[in-house]
């Protein structure tokens, strides 16, 4: 009995995460808005719907923790349906396809790190309530607050201040210095310094982009890049160079600083692998992780893990996650592609990659360049960290330790995602400010031409 329940709400699972995808990318290429309005009330019933069914089918197999799983689901619920509430309440004008796929995102996480261990999933729910009270005040600031786009010496200071802190007094961990602790709170200081970056990057390029400050300008970005790469903290060196580089050809329209940056990315490859062992391991590991299975073991952990899920999984607390190293963290993605499989595993991909969509629609239709490049460096920086997570579980690139936003366990990572999404709605709600202002100039441009043709008759 228990295992049909299990197999049965897989394939509704997988049904239902379908549809949703579907009706990701239906919301672009519908523009009536009660149309809209209706893929997004839809999508907002199957996440609740596919929560539900992860949960009763843990329910049924974890008797030993069922008390605590329906604590675990009555209190997601709660936030979810607190969350889509106060943002509905405090602003109507967010985008509700950006909100369903922050609840979705966390929804799959929750399901999966309840699978794997309560406690944690307890810690990170505590970690997401949290991250979600504090990213209320954010796109009231980002409204109202232009001086914002005048900090941009503040924001390169704080950023390479705190990741200087890190490499001074950082712990080492997986031979990166990553993180340090604050009482009982660990702090990982690269996920928001990502976030001070693209303003750093933006504020910049917005005030000018002739050759001499483009120099004076990449310096400092370098700073942030090679403090990172002293640290060994190669996944978020390699996400700033990114987005850096992506930013500055956007503002510069130079193809030759493209190339530029590229070939100087590339020579950076090589040193890094030079200088530094544990790239040296990572590289190797990526050719072939069963040639040296002592450093190889994880991924190729991973792949047998996503091999044995196949395209639909073998059903919730049926495979064996935990013989993957840090599963909960970095290979999160292998442990969902074995108990949901590939399908699922696609599905979530193709969210994120809409969220993208999303954030570089909102770049192309806001008219400040300042918020256009916020836009543009945040969604890459997103979605970038998502393509090195997934890339590297499925042996695509090396793997470079970064978790996959709001799914994977971590804190800091989920706080600094849910600002980086907190910042793209008061960004879309600029953008729906303009447009009223642009409307608004209209019906007044219209009533003077009124007046003109009654007054010429």
């Amino acid at each position: 009995m228990v295992h049909l329940i299990i197999e049965l709400s897989k394939y509704l699972m997988i049904i239902l995460f379908v549809v949703y995808v579907y009706k990701c990318f239906s919301y672009f290429t519908d523009k009536d808005y009660y149309e809209q309005d209706s893929i997004l009330g839809t999508q907002l019933a199957l996440i609740f719907l596919i929560h539900f069914l992860g949960y009763t089918a843990l329910f049924f197999a974890m008797e030993d923790k069922r008390t605590l799983l329906g604590i675990l689901y009555l209190l997601q619920v709660g936030l979810f349906i607190l969350t889509q509430s106060l943002y509905s309440v405090f602003y109507p004008k967010s985008s509700r396809l950006v909100l369903n796929n922050m609840c979705m995102l966390m929804s799959v996480g929750f399901i999966m790190l309840a699978r794997l261990n309560t406690d944690t999933c307890m810690r990170q729910m505590f970690f997401a309530a949290v991250s979600i009270v504090i990213s209320l005040f954010v796109p009231v600031v980002v409204r109202k607050m232009k001086v914002l786009q005048k900090w941009t010496w503040l924001y390169a200071g704080v950023g390479i201040a705190c990741l200087g802190i890190v490499l001074l007094l950082g712990a080492v961990t997986g031979g990166a210095k990553l993180s340090f602790d604050i009482g009982p709170v660990t702090i990982q200081p690269s996920e928001f310094v990502k976030i001070l970056f693209v303003f750093f990057v933006a504020a910049a390029l917005r005030e000018r982009t002739d050759f001499k400050y483009v120099v004076l300008v990449t310096i400092a970005a370098a700073a942030h890049v090679l403090i990172l790469v002293a640290s060994t903290d190669l996944g978020a060196a390699v996400i700033m160079f990114v987005v850096y580089l992506i930013m500055l050809f956007v503002a510069t329209r130079q193809p030759l600083y493209l190339f530029a940056g590229l070939f100087a990315g590339s020579g950076a490859s090589v040193v890094a692998f030079k200088l530094f062992n544990h790239v040296r391991v990572r590289v190797e590991v990526w050719k072939d992780p069963f040639a040296n299975w002592d450093n190889g073991y994880q991924i190729g952990n991973a792949l047998f893990a996503i091999g044995t899920g196949g395209w639909v999984g073998m059903g919730l607390t049926q495979g064996m996650p935990e013989s993957v190293p840090v599963v909960k963290t970095d290979f999160i993605f292998s442990a969902i592609c074995e108990e949901l499989g590939i399908i699922f595993g696609l599905g979530l991909i193709l969210v994120c990659v809409s969220c993208y969509i999303m954030f570089l629609n909102i770049a192309m239709q806001i008219h400040e360049q300042f918020y256009k490049l916020v836009a543009l460096g945040l969604g890459t920086c997103y979605i970038f960290q998502v393509f090195l997570n997934i890339g590297g579980v499925i042996k695509f690139i090396p793997m470079t330790g970064l978790t996959l936003p709001w799914v994977s366990y971590g804190g800091s990572s989920l706080l600094s995602t849910t600002l980086m999404f907190a910042i793209i709605q008061g960004l879309y709600i600029l953008r729906e400010d303009e447009e009223e202002e642009i409307e608004r100039q209209r019906a007044r441009e219209l009533r003077k031409q009124r007046r003109r043709v009654r007054y010429d008759r």
